[in-house]
Parts: C-alpha cells; structure tokens; sequence
C-alpha cells in the first residue's frame, strides 16, 4: 500500500494500490467521506492511464486542486 501527503485540499492523504497498471484500492484519509467512498469504488480496477487523464484537471471550488486531481498526481509514477 503507498501512501501520499496531499496538498490544498481537506484529505490529508490518500492510500492506494496499483498491480499491473490497474488500480487495486483507493482510500482517501479525511476530508468528505461519501464523495471519497464512491470515487473510491468507482476508481477500483480501473486503468491508471485512464484514471490520470480523466482526473488530472479537476478543481474544487477555487482551489486549483482537488482530491481526485491530488490522486492523478500521485499515479503519473505509475505511467
């Protein structure tokens, strides 16, 4: 399991696992607790790739981050 310090946003870290380019587990420690299960499962056994494009330029509010852009961020070492 790897583990990652985010930035700017309310989760304060996010675990995850990935086997053979595919994402295993997600768990994001902190911040909305229902968007972070269903993101979660929804990410389980998707394509890395496909996971950073689609997440990578995500916002939160005014942020210029957001949870799911924090994950992309993390995975791009994945690719």
């Amino acid at each position: 399991m790897l583990k990652v310090r985010t930035s700017g946003v309310c989760a304060k870290e996010i675990h995850y696992e990935v086997e053979n380019g595919i994402i295993k587990h997600v768990e994001f420690v902190g911040g909305c607790p229902g968007n972070a299960i269903g993101l979660s499962n929804m990410l389980t056994g998707q394509l890395v790739a496909e996971v950073v494009e689609k997440l990578k330029d995500v916002k939160c509010g005014s942020k210029n981050t957001s949870c799911p852009s924090q994950l992309a961020l993390a995975l791009q070492v994945h690719l």
